[in-house]
């Protein structure tokens, strides 16, 4: 064989061997959930919004992913959410099939050295956002403190559920920065059986969000039963013009600082989340997948025949969020651990 036939050859080879790779490679790319089953992971008990979003999400995520997998729900309260955040960074599979709807303050918990966090919240993967949030703190009907001002002159029992919802944080930090006497009886799964502490009179008041009151609590809101005291963000919401803010509460730029810190949580929401070391191309699909399913009108009817917020946002935003709140300034993260006791 001449030189001009070896070099002719060796080339087609090289080719030949470019191709069967790029034909692997594109092979590997492909992604399907096919006679799979996708578990979404629900931080809280039945009855607060965590379970109302992340129950509608597992009826309808399915059809937008490849291969139209079977989706289910199960609920892992505990710690405020942190046991179901904790097992998805440590134990899930990493394989697409595990995602889960935790805390809007999932980094705010690792930054405060929450000691129940085992996670690094930059690690995770963001699947996408069904909602944003805005939690409320309310007093039942008969209760001596039926608003902030109230709470200061009167001791206030409060259910809460755990050193990572905002059911214990918040009456905390208003104890210590605003002079609150708000006595937090911690313990409760969730917001659904601090509900119902209060109903029973157990205790005088606890936090929810405002969606979870809003399409499953209308009776109360009706017969005012309830009083909302506070609404945990930076300003005003339009839908309760009367109450007060998180963010607008403070009598220091330092306690302000601090106070807003905990209202900007709502921007996170209701988000979901998938382990780290995800491949990429599976974290796309369920992305891609999540972000389609936000604009499937059988989703969007049923979400507004059940008074539920639709606002998705994106993954890139989400890490976004957390990035920023990981980079709180340490005077503002202390002085929280401090107030917390961590």
């Amino acid at each position: 064989m001449t030189k001009n036939a070896m070099r002719r050859a060796l080339l087609a080879g090289s080719i030949f061997a470019g191709c069967v790779t790029l034909g692997v490679s594109a092979q590997a790319q492909e992604v399907s959930f096919a006679r799979k089953t996708v578990t979404i992971y629900i931080g809280n008990t039945s009855g607060g919004s965590y379970d109302l979003y992340g129950r509608v999400v597992a009826r309808y995520i399915g059809k937008h992913l490849p291969g139209a997998p079977t989706v289910v729900a199960t609920n892992m309260p505990g710690a405020g959410t942190l046991v179901a955040a904790n097992y998805i960074y440590k134990i899930a599979p990493k394989d697409g099939t595990a995602i889960g709807i935790v805390t809007e303050t999932l980094a705010l918990e690792q930054a405060t050295a929450n000691p129940a966090v085992q996670f690094d919240a930059a690690k995770f993967n963001w699947v996408g956002r069904i909602a944003s949030s805005n939690n409320i703190h309310l007093q039942w009907h008969t209760a001596r403190t039926q608003s902030v001002d109230d709470a200061k002159k009167y001791e206030t029992p409060v259910a809460a559920a755990g050193a990572g919802n905002i059911s214990e944080i918040v009456p905390k930090l208003l104890n210590a920065t605003i002079g609150t006497k708000f006595k937090v009886i911690s313990g409760f799964p969730a917001s659904a059986e601090g509900m119902l502490a209060m109903e029973r009179g157990e205790v005088e008041g606890t936090a929810t969000s405002w969606a979870a009151v809003r399409t499953g609590k209308q009776q109360w809101l009706a017969e005012k039963k309830v009083k909302i005291i506070l609404q945990d963000v930076p300003e005003r919401s339009a839908e309760l013009p009367d109450v007060p803010a998180l963010g607008e509460l403070g009598d220091t730029e330092g306690d302000r600082q601090l106070l807003r810190l905990y209202a900007s949580g709502g921007a996170i929401g209701r988000a979901f989340i998938a382990p780290p070391a995800v491949p990429a191309p599976i974290m796309k699909s369920l992305q891609d997948g999540f972000m389609a399913m936000t604009k499937d009108p059988e989703m969007i009817a049923e979400m507004k025949k059940a008074n539920l917020d639709l606002e998705p946002l994106g993954p890139e935003k989400l890490a976004e969020e957390v990035r920023k709140t990981l980079a709180t300034p340490e005077a503002v993260t202390k002085r929280a651990r401090e107030i917390l006791s961590r």
